[in-house]
């Protein structure tokens, strides 16, 4: 296993299930080869996961096949911990899929009175979009209510609204300004940062403004983005995030022939009335890739990807993350140790 410079670890205060992974691809019982970056809600004390499944990999080009890849899976829990697979795939996003759209993956899913939504992103010919939809009934159905334009992805929803507006966290790519700034200054790759947009209905987003940026996070050099929705503490919105740093000396890291980055989570803290106003930062990553099927045998290794968050009535945190692309894994800490983390810094 290649050393990755700088070594990064993990925060003290991450504990994680000593019998990770929680879901592979052998638990689908549908065509799989891959299953990360799970959405997790919980409703009634029952756990829902609606998680991103991939397929159709070619091992010579070392990409995936053209035509269908990736489909959304759902599976039901009593624990958040043991799951079972529903036998069919999330067939209303499958219907989303055209001649222009060719792949709905990468779900987060966020309760907001009483209804459910899910943000996505979505392949098109001309773009990546993201989406938001309202899920009818069991799954038996979406709504889709928003897309944006390209290209924009890793959208999430805060829980509620704030000031009487929805709130969304987005990751923009603005690869060729964005990327010129970066030359100028000497950073180097794509610097894609963190956004935060405000919308009366779902439907019509603006007021958008940047939240925090690729040099706010000391461990990272090309992109962060938003991961998890928000968690409502007293003291802010708790933020679950994922940064990734770049490193061109690096080769072999997973099934393609060379692959330089490295994922980790982090976490931020926003101001419950204006969260566009950062409280702080943890300059560490607070789930970076060490272990198991975080570092081997996986499609793109080292990498840490939330996507869910499952905050408890005892003050844990369930964090629910892809690991190397490949797996879905979890982890626990408390709500209150991460508040102290992004105020006081420190992982004592």
């Amino acid at each position: 296993m290649p050393k990755l410079n700088p070594p990064l670890t993990s925060a003290k205060c991450i504990r994680r299930y000593e019998n990770n992974p929680i879901l592979t691809p052998e638990d689908i019982p549908y065509i799989s080869e891959a299953v990360y970056n799970a959405a997790v809600i919980k409703r009634n004390g029952k756990y829902i996961m609606l998680f991103r499944n991939d397929y159709n990999w070619d091992w010579e080009l070392h990409t995936y096949k053209p035509g269908d890849s990736s489909v959304l899976g759902i599976a039901d829990s009593d624990d958040g911990i043991h799951w079972n697979v529903r036998p069919k795939p999330f067939e209303a996003a499958i219907k989303l899929k055209s001649d222009e759209v060719t792949r709905i993956y990468d779900p987060r899913i966020t309760e907001i009175e009483g209804e459910l939504y899910i943000c996505f992103a979505m392949d098109t010919n001309h773009g990546l979009r993201g989406g938001i939809g309202r899920i009818i009934g069991d799954f038996e159905d979406l709504e889709v209510l928003s897309l944006s334009v390209p290209d924009n992805r890793n959208m999430v929803l805060f829980p509620e609204k704030i000031n009487g507006m929805y709130v969304r966290l987005e990751r923009p790519f603005p690869v060729y300004g964005r990327a010129e700034v970066a030359k100028r200054m000497g950073w180097g790759h794509d610097r894609f940062d963190i956004w935060i947009s405000y919308s009366p209905d779902l439907k019509f987003w603006g007021e958008s403004k940047l939240l925090a940026a690729v040099e706010d996070f000391p461990y990272t050099n090309d992109k962060i983005g938003p991961a998890a929705p928000p968690i409502k503490t007293d003291k802010g919105w708790l933020l679950i995030t994922h940064g990734v740093d770049l490193d061109t000396t690096r080769g072999k890291n997973g099934w393609e022939p060379k692959w330089q980055k490295r994922y980790c989570a982090g976490v931020m803290l926003v101001d419950l009335e204006d969260p566009s106003k950062v409280l702080g930062i943890y300059k560490k990553p607070l789930i970076a890739p060490e272990v198991g099927r975080e570092i081997e045998n996986g499609m793109r290794e080292n990498v840490i990807f939330p996507c869910a968050c499952i905050k408890e009535d005892n003050d844990v945190l369930k964090i629910y993350y892809g690991a190397s692309d490949t797996v879905t894994c979890l982890a626990e800490t408390t709500v209150s140790e991460l508040v102290d983390l992004c105020l006081n810094g420190d992982d004592e």
